[in-house]
């Protein structure tokens, strides 16, 4: 069972840590901070603790996007991204959600289906040589 809410300055540790877990640096602590002050952080309590957590904006072309999904390691293939996807989906003060990964990300694009968004193009060159598909889904 899973419970999903806005993070709060207490989880920030605790997502910090996952986050390094994922990329290898807490380098993301103030835009994770700062996301949770702004009640743009959404976690997904499991049994064994925080399993992932989704980061938001409102301000791509005035529509939401979805800037970052990292879900614990060990809490992996037990549809914790889905759910982060789906319940913000449900709550997004747009009508029109936006998100993207690498071209390299193929977990992350299945979850993009699974979660019913759909391809809506690429932005070249943040990456060298990994394209970033942007990922689109219709309220």
């Amino acid at each position: 069972m899973s419970c999903l809410m806005y993070a709060c300055l207490d989880d920030l540790h605790e997502l910090v840590t996952i986050d390094q877990q994922v990329i290898g640096s807490p380098t993301r602590q103030d835009l994770i901070e700062k996301a949770i002050v702004e009640e743009r952080c959404i976690i997904c309590k499991t049994q064994s603790g925080i399993g992932g957590f989704l980061i938001f904006t409102t301000d791509f072309f005035e529509c939401s996007f979805i800037a970052l999904v990292i879900v614990k390691p060990t809490e992996r293939r037990k549809g914790i991204a889905t759910s982060l996807l789906g319940h913000f989906v449900e709550l997004a003060s747009t009508t029109k959600i936006f998100s993207s990964t690498n071209q390299s990300n193929t977990d992350m694009q299945k979850v993009f289906e699974t979660a019913g968004f759909i391809k809506s193009g690429f932005i070249e060159n943040l990456d060298d040589g990994d394209p970033e598909i942007i990922y689109y889904k219709l309220k």
